[in-house]
């Protein structure tokens, strides 16, 4: 599956429009994480663990956004983005969204 954050890829043509295509994971830290990124805001640093989930929340987002073009039929999703907003501000839970715009594209001959 092709994903771009372009419109427009070289060589290819649009040759059907399929819809919006989404990927959505709400997340929060363990335990663990949330100590370690307590004590890594008071101190300052690298918070390793915390940007192991994020990315790991990313590509689960990210996953499930292709899942969907594929059910729709699609072989590439175009104008990709993320977006990320935090859902409960106690809990630290944070909501990532993979969306685009699912297509069947056809190579220029």
């Amino acid at each position: 599956m092709l994903v771009t954050t372009t419109f427009a890829v070289e060589g290819y043509k649009v040759v059907n429009y399929l819809g919006i295509v989404r990927g959505i994971v709400v997340r929060s830290p363990t335990i663990g994480q949330g100590c370690l990124g307590g004590l890594i805001g008071i101190f300052g640093g690298h918070n390793a663990a915390y940007t192991e989930m994020c990315e790991q929340t990313r590509q689960d987002a990210y996953d499930y956004m292709v899942r969907h073009a594929k059910e729709m039929g699609a072989n590439a999703v175009i104008g990709f983005h993320y977006d990320a907003t935090e859902v409960v501000s106690q809990s630290s839970a944070t909501e990532v969204l993979a969306y685009g715009t699912a297509v069947v594209l056809q190579e220029i001959t």
